[in-house]
């Protein structure tokens, strides 16, 4: 093991006690324990170790990925690592692509794979890995190509350590076997029993182009059977101006939506992007100083969306004032189902003395202790510091009309746009299910228009969200719904409410087996992840 850091910018590492720390290490039941106790004031940096274990190029490996979007299912060594500094370096830099993954900050190689937090091994050699450092540090896991060993990095990068302070690098258990560690796994994070969420949202049929004639017709279109109505992006006039309806779009505001909403006996959803906020925006133009910026003091670009964005500095007081005056006012006005986007955008360089982890943490804690107890559907997160503040996450990226999205995108970063991509991490994030939070894996479409996925990728969507998620929402106008789409609609709806993951097992590069309780009954089937279809 080696801890690197720094006293008065001079660069050091020890892997022992010494004259400007104390280590202290324990290892019990499987879980291992390293802290530091500073003798003098310092600066961690990274944190490194190494565990033996045997590579066997057969065996699947989950890979964790660093976000709600970023591309995670069981691997095989053999497939490389999208890494978007091989893309065109103009359009990386133009659309900020290297921000919504850890290209920023993380080495890819060829030589490894990696992921975060939670990882296992399935095949010849079984393992389960899991962080209990979530509140501190993200725990990047590396397995190498070519060595017998798991390299563990600590992301303890920023963190400033006072004479006589206690920092934990290390937290985590081990164990030589998948089953016992899923066992102990879910032992350390018992049943949330959250409520499951049936709904609508009117992004992935209209995205921006909403207004309050559709936002009613679709509403009026709802039975009883749902419980949430979520209004997405296109309400406000750029982002970031969250205070400031559209008001060719909505002429009447939203307040009358809402208490439609809740005549319907729904409860009223809306979608922001806190900490973001567009170069068109109000915000942006008039308080560049609320911005998080680099140690030039220059504003980082955030992504690409819209017309391009840039976060708000949760440190900056008045910044801090604004996000909580935007939530609350939304929450005023009687919404009670918070989606809230792009989250990774409050954590992109360690800053105020703290781990990218823990600034993280502290922008979850603000949006969580300002909404108190309306329900928080976290999208764009980072996974294991989500647990205990928000109740659902978005465990893929956004679905695509298209399964796996135009050509082009798919040169990009890893949590771009697909059906594709999302399905796997849908049905191999189900670990965290009640667990973490209620997993939402974004919409089921069975609708004809306005989508070129075939009917048996439809199919396959509808029918996987409903069995591997708590969430299970549409943006289909249900009213123009054929028998066939109902009776699908209806099976989706029982697999939801009844439906028991039992194992998941990846049969090789394309097709991946699912067994399932049903009423009491087992059933098996067959996901296709290239052609996106199932086999029963």
């Amino acid at each position: 093991m080696q801890i690197y850091y720094s006293i008065k910018n001079k660069k050091m590492k020890t892997s022992i006690s010494n004259k400007d720390m104390e280590v202290l290490s324990s290892h019990k039941h499987n879980r291992h324990v390293v802290k530091i106790k500073a003798k003098k004031d310092l600066t961690l940096l990274k944190a490194d170790h190494k565990i033996a274990f045997y590579v066997n190029h057969k065996d699947k490996y989950f890979l964790n990925g660093y976000q709600s979007w970023t591309d995670t299912a069981e691997f095989y060594l053999s497939k490389r690592e999208r890494n978007i500094k091989k893309s065109p370096h103009i359009i990386t830099h133009m659309f900020a692509m290297d921000k919504y993954g850890d290209s920023s900050f993380y080495r890819y190689s060829i030589r490894k794979s990696h992921g975060y937090d939670i990882f296992y091994c399935k095949g010849k050699y079984e393992s389960f890995l899991y962080s209990l450092n979530y509140e501190t540090a993200y725990l990047i896991i590396e397995v190498f190509k070519d060595q017998r060993c798991l390299h563990l990095i600590s992301d303890v990068k920023g963190i400033e350590v006072k004479e006589g302070e206690e920092v934990t690098i290390f937290d985590y258990r081990f164990f030589n076997s998948y089953e016992e560690g899923i066992e102990e796994f879910n032992e350390d994070f018992p049943l949330l029993n959250k409520e499951k969420i049936f709904g609508y949202t009117s992004w992935y049929n209209y995205y921006q182009n909403i207004n309050e004639e559709i936002i009613l017709r679709d509403l009026d279109a709802l039975d009883n059977r749902f419980n949430v109505f979520q209004i997405d992006d296109g309400y406000e006039n750029y982002v970031g101006d969250w205070l400031e309806v559209d008001k060719t779009k909505f002429p009447n505001g939203l307040e009358p939506i809402v208490n439609k909403i809740k005549e319907k006996g729904f409860k009223p959803g809306i979608w922001l992007a806190p900490f973001a906020v567009e170069t068109k925006s109000k915000i942006f133009k008039e308080h560049q100083d609320w911005l998080v910026k680099d140690s030039k003091g220059k504003p980082i670009k955030t992504g690409g969306n819209w017309s391009g964005f840039y976060s708000l500095d949760i440190y900056n007081p008045k910044a801090r004032d604004y996000i909580k005056k935007c939530l609350k006012h939304y929450m005023d006005m009687g919404f009670e189902f918070f989606k809230l986007d792009f989250l990774y955008a409050s954590s992109l360089i360690p800053c105020k003395g703290k781990s990218r982890c823990q600034n993280q943490l502290d922008a979850y804690k603000l949006l969580r202790d300002t909404l108190k107890d309306k329900l928080i559907l976290g999208c764009g997160a980072n996974i294991i510091n989500s647990y205990k503040n928000f109740d659902y996450l978005r465990i893929g990226p956004d679905v695509s009309l298209i399964f796996d999205d135009v050509a082009f995108m798919r040169m990009f970063h890893r949590e771009r746009i697909s059906t594709k991509v999302t399905l796997q991490n849908t049905i191999y994030r189900h670990i965290f299910d009640q667990r973490l939070f209620g997993n939402d894996p974004d919409v089921f479409l069975l609708r004809d228009d306005n989508i070129k996925l075939s009917n048996k990728q439809r199919y396959a969507l509808t029918k996987i969200n409903a069995l591997f998620g708590s969430v299970l929402m549409t943006s289909d106008d249900i009213a123009t719904y054929d028998n066939k789409k109902k009776e699908i609609l209806e099976e989706a709806l029982h697999l939801f409410k009844n439906g028991k993951v039992i194992n998941v097992n990846r049969l090789n590069k394309k097709k991946i087996a699912i067994e399932y309780e049903l009423y009491g009954e087992i059933h098996h089937m067959v996901y296709n992840t290239k052609k996106g279809v199932l086999h029963e």
